[in-house]
């Protein structure tokens, strides 16, 4: 069976857009690092709030660190005018939620189970609120990591797309030279990188 390619399914989508209506998204971010190069080809055709939403970042001073840095990415690229302006939201700060969703997981490789329902955990609640406030579509960034596993988070964000009943713009952000324009972008705007994903379990494993 051929593999899904998300990252044309997107064009698809972006492709029917009609002039005019410039249809909403909420975008979960993980880090601005790799909302950089999502954002700026986003920006182009939608009207974008970040959902800054991640309860797996375990230690408080990483996670305001992480949201600062969201936030002076997304004032540059307003007053630079890349696209559409670009709003955000930050969610809860809830890193007891995260633990008690390892619970029974905790000695799960980086990369399986315990990541599937962390993806699930961010993609419920981003829906949830796309939901609640009338986004036309909602997506993720977490595509863009080659770390990530693009199919399952696509997997992940159709099946809340049904259950929410908001669309799911389908990404696999790595793909033409994305990763490597995020990395790029992070240079330009001097940002900070940082080398797990966030929670108590990768750094360990790092």
């Amino acid at each position: 069976m051929q593999p899904v390619n998300y990252q044309k399914e997107m064009e698809g989508i972006i492709n029917k857009l009609h002039d005019g209506a410039v249809p909403g998204l909420l975008l979960h971010s993980c880090c601005a690092p790799c909302s950089s190069y999502c954002l700026e080809y986003l920006c182009k055709y939608f009207d974008i709030t970040v959902f800054y939403y991640n309860p797996n970042i375990s230690m408080e001073e990483e996670y305001r660190k992480r949201v600062e840095e969201q936030k002076r990415l997304i004032d540059a690229y307003n007053k630079e005018e890349k696209g559409y302006p670009i709003s955000v939201i930050e969610g809860d700060y809830e890193p007891q939620l995260f633990f008690e969703m390892a619970k029974g997981y905790e000695t799960c490789p980086e990369g399986g189970e315990r990541c599937f329902r962390c993806f699930d955990m961010r993609l419920r609640r981003t829906a949830e609120l796309a939901k609640e406030q009338g986004y036309d579509y909602f997506a993720t960034t977490l595509t863009i990591s080659p770390l990530k596993n693009a199919a399952k988070i696509n997997e992940i964000g159709q099946l809340l797309s049904s259950e929410y009943e908001v669309s799911w713009l389908p990404s696999d952000f790595k793909k033409k030279n994305g990763y490597k324009r995020s990395i790029e972008l992070s240079a330009e705007y001097d940002l900070y990188r940082q080398n797990y994903c966030g929670c108590a379990f990768s750094k360990a494993e790092r």
